[in-house]
């Protein structure tokens, strides 16, 4: 009989939690580098660096790879011979891990949880609640597998119910390109094959929490059904040419995992769910002999990159920036911002929605000012602001009009394209979009010199800020023409051979 002690186990769900928001998989980062030798697309390759280098930062300055620090979820298999030596429930402990480990003073992780989803929409502040999965086997140890996954790739879950009959493949061939790039490529594909409805969408999720694992597949060939669906789909996902960040490029996925379990005869229920580029996720045993201890990698695992903006980039300065001056801009360039950038998503954007309807004024002027996508970090020490890297454009969408008709807004900038109703707004206001990185996070908060709350404190991270930002790197997504690079690029890339390149 194994015991379990309550201090050992929530000790180490709120070290492991803390351990993957600072450290890739190092099976992660070597597939990771390996793309970026290969990648022939310039605007892909800076991507990938750029991620690398954000990866390394993070690994020594033990801070957060990505602003968005994910919902908890946690697999657990539990040995039948185990006693808890606890007054709380499992999940309980779990909650209590992670609430610790997302309020760490040293190290604060951005809580991102609602309670009342369809309703009022108010932050837990500590993350909580986790979504646990429990299952007894036999044994006398404790099994945890545990990632932190992201809204971006999260929200781009898909399941269909298929015919028998229907083909697999060519289903994921036609949904991929309709996540976009929100889920920010590269990353994983996780499929779920079989059971039921959500026995699918179970076994997609659990699939990614398996090591990056293709290559050595490739070398000694499959050897089962589901071996040559993770073969066949891996070149076929990459031959789509929808690259890093979907800019266009040779390397879409750097594994798809899959998973099946029997199902009805009438039945193919058939789950994909993406990891992004902050893929985070980790595995342990715990035997009664106290707390799991965590051993960071040594950073002699990351490439040597350094990453920079080359010598030509063009340099801008927000404060003194006029709609004349954005109409040279060409999509696809790279530019380095200076000056005042206001931030604002989801929530603050209902807001504006809101007082605009109630012919209120608004607490700041947009006109001819920038907005960044964006929901940082808690600042420690002497940062400014924590990782602050962007938040999915797409999901603003529907606030273009407002924000070009009405306000007067210069330009964007996000992650992911824009939908065209967006695209076409920016050319007809003859303004831009711009893209950062996502999974750059901590790079992109060291252009970050100042930040205040200019309106909404009660959003948290949601509310309107004032950054100050020196040499902030970011891609000409959509330009005043209408040129949108994530319909550009991946049309160029996905006719050339991913396997001759």
């Amino acid at each position: 009989m194994t015991i379990i002690k309550q201090e050992d186990f929530i000790q180490s769900i709120a070290d492991g939690f803390q351990f993957i928001a600072c450290y890739h998989p190092l099976d992660y980062i070597d597939s990771l580098t390996d793309a970026y030798q290969r990648e022939a697309s310039p605007a892909a390759k800076d991507a990938i660096a750029q991620i690398l280098y954000n990866s390394r930062l993070c690994a020594t300055g033990q801070r957060p790879i990505c602003q968005d620090t994910g919902i908890a979820t946690v697999f657990l298999q539990i040995g039948m011979n185990v006693r808890w030596d606890s007054d709380l429930s499992v999940t309980e402990m779990v909650n209590e891990g992670v609430r610790r480990a997302y309020l760490n003073p040293q190290n604060p992780l951005r809580a991102s949880i609602l309670h009342d989803p369809a309703g009022k929409r108010q932050n837990s502040r500590d993350n909580t609640p986790a979504v646990v999965h429990t299952e007894l086997v036999q044994g006398d140890r404790v099994d945890v597998r545990f990632a932190a996954k992201g809204g971006g790739s999260e929200n781009k879950a898909k399941f269909v119910n298929l015919n028998p009959s229907d083909d697999l493949v060519e289903w994921v061939l036609k949904t991929v390109p309709t996540l976009g790039a929100g889920w920010c490529p590269p990353g994983m594909l996780g499929i779920g094959i079989g059971g039921t409805a959500e026995k699918a969408m179970l076994l997609a999720k659990e699939s990614l929490m398996e090591p990056v694992d293709i290559q050595a597949l490739q070398t000694r060939g499959a050897q089962n059904r589901v071996e040559e669906l993770r073969l066949e789909l891996y070149e076929k996902v990459n031959q789509l040419g929808i690259g890093a960040q979907g800019l266009g490029g040779l390397t879409t996925v750097l594994d798809v995992k899959v998973l099946d379990y029997p199902t009805h005869a009438a039945s193919l229920p058939v789950a994909l769910i993406p990891n992004c580029a902050a893929t985070r996720h980790a595995h342990f045993s715990l035997d009664g002999s106290g707390a799991h201890q965590f051993t960071p990698p040594s950073l002699d695992a990351w490439p040597d990159l350094q990453w920079q903006a080359a010598a030509d980039t063009r340099r801008v300065n927000l404060d003194n920036l006029t709609a004349d001056d954005i109409q040279t801009w060409q999509a696809g360039e790279t530019v380095l911002l200076s000056g005042h950038l206001l931030t604002g998503r989801d929530a603050a954007h209902k807001k504006i929605a809101d007082l605009l309807a109630k012919g209120a004024s608004l607490p700041v002027d947009f006109n001819d000012r920038f907005i960044y996508y964006v929901g940082p970090v808690d600042a420690v020490g002497d940062e400014v602001v924590g990782p602050a890297g962007p938040t999915t454009a797409t999901r603003m969408d529907k606030f273009s009009a407002m924000m070009l008709d009405k306000l007067g807004l210069l330009g964007m900038v996000g992650k992911a394209e824009r939908g065209q109703e967006t695209v076409d707004l920016l050319k007809q206001h003859k303004r831009v979009y711009l893209m950062a990185v996502g999974g750059a996070a901590y790079l992109v908060s060291q252009a970050i010199k100042s930040a205040k709350v200019l309106a909404f404190p009660e959003l948290g991270m949601e509310a309107v800020y004032e950054f100050e930002v020196k040499d902030m790197p970011v891609t000409v997504a959509v330009d005043s023409q209408g040129t949108a690079v994530h319909q550009t690029g991946p049309k160029q890339w996905q006719r050339i051979s991913w396997k001759s390149a």
